[in-house]
């Protein structure tokens, strides 16, 4: 027997998310990976530093734009935090939040990710930017590199 869930409140005539717009833009989320040279402060930074301009120049993307961007590092990345790259090229105003990827033997080591959510136009197609040895992480989206 089916049940039958009745939504009550804010949401209830709430569009998706892909349908909402704020003043003619969509959410969007973009997402990305770059591999350190090293467990140090300025490889990390560094790395952190190339895929973020890499995404906002490929997407188009302006820091107003942008929602929040999430971090990610695997387990052997702990000399810096890649949110000290983003504060740096401007990202002031962007909630940022760092974590840890789930320890999957075998993965690739040294890797940051990043997914950024932001607004806008409604015909954007994500670039999803892999640099380096992390295309591999995305061979699917290899021919957009």
């Amino acid at each position: 027997m089916a049940v039958k869930v009745r939504h009550v409140g804010l949401w209830e005539d709430a569009a998706p998310m892909a349908e909402q717009r704020v003043d003619g833009r969509r959410l969007f989320a973009v997402r990305g990976a770059v591999q350190a040279e090293a467990n140090e402060a300025g490889a990390i930074v560094a790395a952190t530093t190339e895929l973020m301009r890499e995404l906002l120049d490929r997407n188009e993307l302006s820091p107003e734009a942008l929602v929040s961007c999430l971090f990610t590092t695997t387990d052997d990345l702990d000399a810096e935090f890649p949110a000290v790259a983003a504060r740096n090229i401007g990202l002031d105003a962007v909630p940022l939040l760092c974590c840890r990827e789930i320890p999957v033997p075998g993965s690739m080591e040294r890797v940051i990710r990043v997914m950024v959510h932001c607004y806008a136009t409604p015909d954007l197609d994500p670039a999803h930017v892999y640099l380096g040895a992390t295309r591999a992480l995305r061979s699917d989206l290899h021919a957009a590199q």
